[in-house]
């Protein structure tokens, strides 16, 4: 440590001016070390760089809230964060997004996002994943951070998000902002309210919008548009990293609870969430058991290497549905698909005979008989680095794609 407290006097540099004696004992100066970027971050009497430093975060989203989150965590050398988010980066997003600029156009938010956050502070480690958080994103990376940030716009990928930290026992901050008003919510599994607990029936109505039929999700125009100003961002973005900083040094945190902004007569309050003995969120996996397997491997040899520990038939359980078939009801035409809900589109559903809306054919869980054991799990949906789980006849066994850790935790590592 640079930044030093008087504790020994073989700190103090040999250019220090000698300490006064206090009662008869001498001791060392304070000194600063202005060679250390973290030097007054250190004089905080709690402050453990060292724990920042070994810590691992990830942060669910890109956008003005996610620029700032991670604006700070790169300040505060934080040593890895994963950072998701499957968008682009357009003209509009430039006046509340500080880490873009405009030849970013068009580039994915995350890869940007952190190549920025590394040229802030090469201490730190950004590893981006343009992708889907529900559809691209392994249990296993949510069990391997020490605690999730979400940075998102919309109520589906909230939820997802709170049902992994759930079954991973992560805590996590949420964030929401609109023009000049904000809120930040703090969850820690499994004692704590959680987002959905909070979750009103309006809630599951403008969740159940989103499809514009049972069968798939609607686009919509206006999702992730809702007006923001950039200081609101940075606000909520501020609080939500400080109360991560209060979580990995272990500081308590008002969990459960909701802490709300309206800048308009600069009023704060904070709210405590009601916590449902009910809510379908709260599920907490055991911890899984590592195979030597990959999303590239099929269903069939993940049930290969769960036969010695689970007894009587076996099904693999689908967390994300899968088509497997298209039924036209007006010309009768059947065709066989393997596509997860989330990369389907409403196109998707037009009969290529007749041109008319066809019915699709879902599954949630795979038997080792059908022929849809012989495919990749990547195929099946199942994202590299996640937690599978397959049901026997007596129990459940939860079982960690070990062999796509280094390519998830450490991708472009040497092997």
């Amino acid at each position: 440590m640079t930044a030093h407290h008087p504790d020994t006097a073989n700190h103090a540099p040999a250019n220090a001016p000698a300490a006064e004696p206090h009662g008869g004992t001498a001791e060392p100066a304070l000194y600063i070390d202005n060679d250390d970027r973290y030097a007054r971050l250190r004089l905080i009497s709690w402050w453990r760089q060292e724990r920042l430093q070994s810590a691992r975060v990830l942060v669910v989203g890109a956008g003005a809230l996610g620029n700032e989150v991670l604006k700070n965590l790169a300040l505060l050398g934080l040593g890895t964060i994963d950072l998701v988010d499957f968008d682009r980066i357009e003209a509009s997003n430039l006046s509340r997004s500080v880490l873009f600029r405009e030849h970013d156009a068009g580039r994915p938010k995350a890869e940007v996002a952190a190549l920025r956050a590394m040229e802030l502070n090469p201490d730190v480690r950004v590893i981006p994943i343009h992708g889907d958080v529900i559809s691209d994103v392994g249990l296993g990376l949510f069990a391997a951070a020490d605690l999730v940030i979400g940075c998102l716009d919309n109520r589906e990928a909230r939820l997802w998000v709170n049902r992994q930290c759930w079954k991973t026992s992560k805590p996590w901050i949420d964030a929401g902002i609109q023009e000049i008003q904000g809120v930040v919510k703090v969850f820690t599994p499994p004692t704590s309210a959680c987002y959905e607990c909070a979750m009103t029936a309006r809630d599951y109505q403008l969740l159940n919008l989103r499809y514009s039929c049972p069968q798939l999700p609607r686009e919509s125009i206006h999702e992730g548009k809702v007006p923001t100003a950039p200081t609101i961002a940075s606000m909520m973005a501020a609080l939500e990293v400080q109360e991560a900083l209060k979580i990995l040094h272990g500081l308590p945190v008002a969990a459960g609870s909701a802490h709300v902004y309206n800048g308009l007569g600069n009023q704060f309050y904070t709210t405590k969430l009601p916590f449902r003995d009910d809510c379908l969120s709260h599920e907490t996996y055991p911890a899984a058991t590592p195979v030597p397997a990959s999303s590239h491997d099929t269903a069939q040899r993940l049930f290969t290497l769960a036969a010695a520990s689970l007894r009587g038939p076996h099904k693999l359980i689908l967390e994300r549905e899968l088509a497997t078939c298209r039924r036209c009801p007006s010309c009768g035409r059947n065709d066989a698909i393997i596509q997860p809900r989330r990369a389907m589109r409403p196109a998707d559903l037009a009969c290529p005979g007749c041109g008319r809306e066809a019915h699709l054919e879902w599954t949630g869980e795979i038997t080792p008989d059908s022929p849809l054991a012989e495919l990749p799990l990547a195929t099946l949906g199942i994202p590299p680095y996640d937690v599978v789980r397959i049901d026997g006849e007596e129990s459940s066994g939860f079982f960690l794609l070990e062999g796509d850790r280094a390519r998830v935790l450490q991708p472009g590592a040497t092997p």
